[in-house]
């Protein structure tokens, strides 16, 4: 084994063991913002007893979870209930390895070890786990497999109302997976490559994607709330039965696994949402921090995590402030509106970025965002105020009886 080989596999195992921990350590302490920013909004106190202001009442969390009993419904198929929990967990990890949390920093090193020989190490580490040249792809294929952990824990349980949450939970993904994945084709007929490297670097050299590409935001946006299980499309683990849903037989440490993976796939969520539309770990307004260097990381790095915060608090914002929806309505909304816009907007984009390719060629690249903006203004406009008309946005409150039967209401409500 090279000592070139070695030093990567040094720098890896690195890598790997700091993003899971602040992943971990993230997830952690995304329990505790939530709980604070429902109290704020509920003009309440929040948790303010363990530890100054309440921080340490995650970890008190985490050891009651450990402690508490571990429970067998009986009946329960053992080795899938054991392992429905790992199955969601997994996935939700290994998605934040592919994300660029912060510029790429310089790194040179040339040592000896006893008994393991030369390591060394020459030029820039990317502040990711892998830089893997399917970029998004890996993200979308590997979240879909979260839900084979859901399924199997609704199943494996023997509970009648855990199947009920597990086969809802199912749909709800794999109808949303469909239009979050239709909603990235426009990111890639834009720049012309899915690695999130490229993104980042095209966004740095023009606009933030959340202009030119707003309509594929709103949809990738939509679509997350409901790949993540998260109100207003929290059915899964809400249900009319007042039950938890999927994990209502889990107890422990298992069932804190489910919550560890929805947390983890919402910070993986609003990572990419960050990445793929707000410029990733870009500082806005400064070309400063595309110089390689070890300041440069430290603030690409800051700026990236308080993008991803304000995604996460505005995720929680909406869990508090909008009402849960229908079955039928979260439904209509998927394969009614959702993947038509999607199918629409794919076909608008492709023929706008033809012509303004081939009617006014060489513009700079922010001039050709600033006209796909002016597009995407006018298909929102098309989108949400003159084709929609209400009907699956609005929910149930356009659906108004017809004029004869408001008419018999009436006459009788006269006589």
């Amino acid at each position: 084994m090279t000592p070139d080989l070695k030093g990567f596999i040094l720098v890896s195992v690195i890598k790997i063991l700091v993003i899971f921990v602040i992943t971990l350590v993230g997830v952690a302490y995304m329990t505790l913002l939530e709980r604070w920013v429902s109290a704020w909004m509920q003009d309440r106190f929040g948790p303010n007893r363990v530890g100054p202001k309440g921080l340490l009442q995650p970890i008190a969390d985490g050891i009651k979870n450990i402690a508490k009993e571990e429970t067998l419904p009986g009946g329960a198929n053992k080795i899938l209930f054991i392992l429905a929990p790992a199955l969601a967990f997994m996935p939700a990890m290994m998605m934040s390895g592919v994300i660029p949390w912060a510029a790429p920093v310089p790194v040179h090193f040339d040592f000896s070890l006893p008994w393991l020989g030369r390591f060394s190490h020459e030029g820039l580490m990317p502040i990711q786990v892998a830089n893997l040249p399917i970029g998004f792809l890996w993200v979308l294929a590997i979240g879909s497999t979260g839900v084979y952990g859901i399924a199997l824990a609704g199943w494996s349980s023997n509970n009648k109302y855990s199947l009920l949450g597990g086969i809802r939970a199912s749909a709800q993904m794999v109808s949303y997976e469909v239009a979050m994945g239709m909603s990235l084709i426009p990111v890639l007929l834009l720049v012309g490559n899915v690695t999130f490297a490229a993104i980042v670097a095209s966004q740095q050299q023009g606009l933030w994607f959340i202009l030119p590409l707003f309509m594929s935001f709103f949809l990738f946006a939509v679509a997350g709330f409901a790949e993540t299980n998260r109100a207003p499309f929290d059915l899964p683990e809400a249900e009319s039965e007042l039950v938890a849903g999927y994990h209502t037989e889990y107890s422990s440490f298992k069932f804190s696994m489910f919550f560890i993976a929805e947390y983890a796939n919402l910070m993986t969520f609003c990572a990419m949402l960050t990445t793929l539309f707000f410029g990733g770990w870009d500082v806005p307004f400064t070309s400063w921090d595309q110089t390689p260097g070890l300041l440069q990381t430290i603030a690409t790095g800051l700026a990236m995590f308080l993008k991803v915060t304000f995604g996460i608090f505005v995720v929680m914002w909406v869990r508090w402030t909008l009402p849960r929806f229908r079955y039928d309505q979260l439904m209509a909304t998927g394969w009614k509106f959702m993947l038509p816009v999607a199918l629409g907007y794919i076909v608008v984009m492709t023929l706008a970025i033809f012509a303004i390719d081939r009617l006014l060629p060489g513009l700079s690249g922010r001039i050709h965002q600033l006209l796909l903006f002016g597009v995407n203004l006018g298909l929102a406009y098309i989108t949400f105020f003159l084709a929609d008309r209400g009907f699956i946005i609005s929910g149930s409150s356009r659906h108004t009886l017809p004029s004869t039967l408001e008419g018999a209401s009436g006459a009788r409500g006269q006589g």
